[in-house]
């Protein structure tokens, strides 16, 4: 699926004013995270990766 196909999500904890935020789109089966500054590339990871790093920072 193509970057600009999926729905893009920023942290709650992202301001309005833009800099330096990480965007995510999920998907059944997989996760895609962004840099919002770099747009045209993105790095995707299954559902068990994406948990285990959100549990590291107890985000979960």
């Amino acid at each position: 699926m193509s970057s600009t196909a999926l729905r893009w999500f920023k942290s709650s904890y992202s301001g309005s004013e833009g800099g330096n935020c990480i965007e995510v789109a999920q998907e059944r089966t997989a996760i895609h995270i962004r840099d919002s500054k770099a747009p045209q590339g993105h790095v995707t990871v299954g559902p068990g990766a994406w948990d285990a790093f959100l549990g590291a920072f107890g985000a979960r």
